[in-house]
């Protein structure tokens, strides 16, 4: 029975490591520089940009009018890049409230402030190994940009509460 179990185990583990495989390779092709419309120059100068980056490790400023496309730029620098097997976290800096973009984006410690039950890990820590967009980043205070230039810096997160650093391993668009 065991034997039967262990069967049953490894051919459920495999059947997930294959669904996983085609739902990543959905993505990239979903992401793939064809889908970008737009055949001006401007595009096209664009696109090649996007070649570029995607196969660097660099952090990458996208700017431009609210609704222009500046997170399907980033979808197709993270799923072309070396990091596409990893996560992909957006983070709408501008619609979080003053007073939560820091635990959010950080993390917490329980007992760092009223409500803080539990841990809980910030969006730097989930996108460990993979990318982080972090958009309207303008609409953050002065405060937390200098917090997340830190970051950017050293590549360290310090969630609040805790008196360890953690270390990240991220690129930041």
């Amino acid at each position: 029975q065991a034997l039967k179990m262990q069967t049953l185990l490894e051919a459920d583990r495999q059947r997930l490591v294959n669904e996983n495989d085609r739902l990543r390779d959905e993505l990239r092709e979903r992401y793939d520089f064809s889908h970008i419309l737009g055949t001006s120059g401007a595009m096209r100068q664009v696109c090649e940009q996007v070649v570029q980056v995607a196969r660097t490790n660099t952090t990458v400023l996208i700017r431009g009018e609210s609704g222009t496309g500046k997170e399907l730029i980033a979808q197709a620098i993270h799923y072309n890049s070396l990091r596409a097997r990893q996560a992909f976290v957006k983070v709408s800096c501008g619609a979080l409230p003053e007073t939560l973009i820091e635990s959010e984006l950080f993390g917490y410690e329980r007992g760092a402030f009223t409500g803080a039950h539990g841990s809980k890990k910030g969006r730097f820590e989930l996108a460990d190994g993979g990318t982080l967009f972090l958009d309207e980043i303008g609409e953050m205070s002065p405060s937390a940009q200098a917090k997340l230039l830190r970051v950017l810096e050293n590549h360290q997160v310090d969630p609040l509460g805790d008196t360890r650093s953690i270390r990240v391993d991220i690129r930041v668009i």
